[in-house]
């Protein structure tokens, strides 16, 4: 009974498990985010609304027209072939939905073309729907080349750290880590990848960057490239690695502000004034006249009396000051030649009442 048991058990989960790859196949498929239009062509002057579902919340999103361009390939020239000044921005709601109108322009390069949805900040997500501009013309896609192609398989990612040069306006460096595959039928040798680096909803600027090395076809290798900031660098920051023209891969960076510049500012704010009020100082009184007696000390303020020291009921002592003056006398008189004072010596004390 316990084997046919377990025979039937084996039994059902070989028969549930291709439904099982199925649904689980449909719900990744669905989790993608979706675009849709509510027409498929217009002309120039025109509008037409842009919905999806499937996308972060809270996220903000970037709607373009771009040309030279199909779902299946995305958009290969970058922004560069979409009508960057007839975008619209718009935000997800808290189901990651959106809805927005978005006035029909002609891309720099001809069609075919689609609606292209991709994200500003946070992880890379994009969608793509297609799209006819009626009356722009239309010129078939180039050929993909015949040899090796390679494709990002996993997240990208930035290693290293701030240090303190960094925390006094040194330029912010980090490495962008990422695992490409060669998905084409020839090897790639020693390739040349272009890192971009954009602050902002700004364009990024491109630097290139060599890595040195073979992949086979079919197989996948790990990749660091250096990435590095202007000096004083602080915000959000959004770095891009391009390769034969195409996008593939973004990552977000925010970068802390340099609170070490601004205690430099703040202290020569205070040490300067400083300064310059001592040496002023000391000017004046290098150049203040002497006084008449010559000397040019500062005057001495009379000592205060120890009262810590005084005993209960016992006077403060004074401080010592410089010796009291004798009254002074006539010369021609002296105490014993006055000859006032004989007549109050001998003269006769008076009584009676005061």
């Amino acid at each position: 009974m316990r084997r046919r048991g377990a025979v039937a058990v084996l039994v059902a989960a070989l028969v549930l498990l291709p439904w099982t790859v199925v649904a689980s196949a449909a719900a990744a498929d669905d989790d993608r985010p979706g675009v849709k239009l509510s027409k498929s062509q217009a002309g120039t002057g025109g509008s037409i609304t842009v919905t999806g579902d499937g996308w972060r919340a809270r996220a903000l999103l970037m709607i373009l027209v771009c040309g030279q361009s199909v779902p299946s390939r995305g958009v290969p020239g970058g922004t560069d072939s979409c009508a960057n000044g007839d975008g619209r921005a718009v935000t997800t709601d808290a189901e990651g939905r959106f809805r927005k109108r978005l006035p029909v322009a002609e891309p720099p390069v001809p069609c075919p073309c689609v609606v292209h949805v991709a994200t500003v900040t946070g992880p890379q997500a994009m969608a793509d729907a297609i799209f006819q501009v009626a009356g722009h013309a239309v010129e078939p896609l180039p050929p993909e080349p015949a040899g090796g192609r390679l494709q990002v398989l996993t997240g990208t990612r930035l290693d290293g750290s701030s240090g303190l040069l960094t925390w006094f306006g040194a330029p912010p460096a980090r490495e962008l880590v990422f695992t490409v595959g060669n998905v084409g039928t020839q090897a790639v040798r020693d390739p040349v990848f272009q890192v971009g680096t954009a602050h902002g909803v700004f364009a990024p600027q491109w630097d290139e960057r060599q890595w040195r090395g073979t992949l086979a076809p079919g197989r996948r290798t790990q990749i660091r490239l250096p990435v590095e900031l202007t000096g004083g660098a602080h915000g959000d920051y959004t770095v891009s690695l391009k390769y034969g023209g195409k996008v593939l891969a973004e990552q977000p960076w925010r970068v802390g502000r340099p609170w070490g510049v601004t205690l430099f500012w703040v202290l020569v704010c205070l040490v300067v004034p400083a300064a310059l009020f001592r040496v002023g100082m000391a000017v004046v009184d290098r150049v203040r006249p002497p006084r008449p007696g010559g000397a040019r000390t500062r005057p001495h303020l009379p000592r205060l009396p120890d009262l810590a020291r005084a005993r209960p009921g016992a006077r403060p002592r004074r401080s010592p000051g410089p010796p009291a003056d004798p009254a002074p006398t006539l010369p021609w008189f002296t105490p014993d030649s006055d000859p006032g004072a004989a007549d109050r010596r001998t003269a006769p004390t008076r009584k009676g009442p005061t």
